[in-house]
């Protein structure tokens, strides 16, 4: 699976919206954003805010990745 901040990056590009949009909506600095990019695993209150802001469930979609016998070998 890719990382969560690739998954953003992806998501902002379909919607054609620059950076300096996100960093606006998230009232913070571009090099925020471009920093976000590079995360493998973020705040769940930021991410939060992302999906709404895109309009996109990344909880959904990161929780489609989990092994489904939650990792036991006696299942």
């Amino acid at each position: 699976m890719e990382s969560i901040g690739t998954m953003i990056k992806e998501e902002l590009e379909r919607q054609e919206r620059t950076v300096s949009w996100l960093a606006r909506k998230l009232n913070c600095d571009r090099s925020n954003v471009y920093r976000l990019f590079q995360k493998h695993s973020i705040d769940t209150v930021l991410l939060q805010r992302i999906s709404v802001i895109l309009n996109r469930d990344f909880f959904s979609e990161l929780s489609r990745s989990l092994p489904l016998d939650g990792g036991r070998d006696d299942v």
